[in-house]
C-alpha cells in the first residue's frame, strides 16, 4: 500500500471516531436538556409523553391543597391558562399563593409531576422565563423598583 493510501485510511478512520464521539456526547446532552413551558403553552400543545420539562407561572390564588405524606396539589397559571401540579417533598419557604414558580417534572394524565419547585428569591424578583410567559399572554404588570 502507498503512503498515500495509509494516511487516506487514517484520516478516514479518524473520522468516523470523531463522529461516533459526536454522536455519543450529543445524544448524552439530548437526554439532559430541559426546556421551559408555560401553562398556555401546554395547553395548545397537549400531551407530551415521557418528556421533563419546565413551567413556570404564578400559583393560583386558593389552589394549593396539603394532602398527608407531604403531597401537595396547586395550580401553576399565567392569568390565561392554568395546569394542576402535584409535588412531594417539602416546598421552598417563599412558596405561597400568588407567588412566581418554576417546577420541574413530567406531564402525566394532564397533571403536571414535579420533582422540583423553586420560588422567587425577593418580592422584585421572577424568574425571566416566567416574567417571559406573562408578557406573551399579555397578563405582566411592570411594577416598579422601590427605592432604597
Amino acid at each position: 500500500m502507498k503512503r498515500k493510501h495509509k494516511r487516506l485510511v487514517f484520516v478516514a478512520v479518524g473520522l468516523v471516531f470523531l463522529g461516533a464521539a459526536a454522536a455519543l456526547i450529543l445524544s448524552a446532552m439530548r437526554e439532559n436538556i430541559v426546556f421551559f413551558m408555560s401553562p398556555t403553552d401546554i395547553v395548545q400543545k397537549g400531551s407530551l409523553p415521557d418528556r421533563r420539562f419546565r413551567i413556570g407561572g404564578l400559583v393560583e390564588q386558593g389552589s394549593v391543597e396539603k394532602a398527608g405524606g407531604g403531597l401537595v396539589r396547586f395550580r401553576v397559571t399565567d392569568l390565561a391558562n392554568a395546569v394542576p401540579v402535584t409535588y412531594k417533598g417539602i416546598l421552598p419557604d417563599l412558596f405561597r399563593e400568588g407567588q412566581g414558580i418554576v417546577a420541574q417534572g413530567r406531564l402525566v394524565g394532564g397533571t403536571f409531576e414535579a420533582d422540583e419547585v423553586l420560588a422567587k428569591h425577593d418580592e422584585n424578583y421572577m424568574p425571566p422565563e416566567v416574567a417571559d410567559a406573562l408578557k406573551k399572554s399579555g397578563q405582566w404588570k411592570e411594577t416598579k423598583p422601590k427605592a432604597p
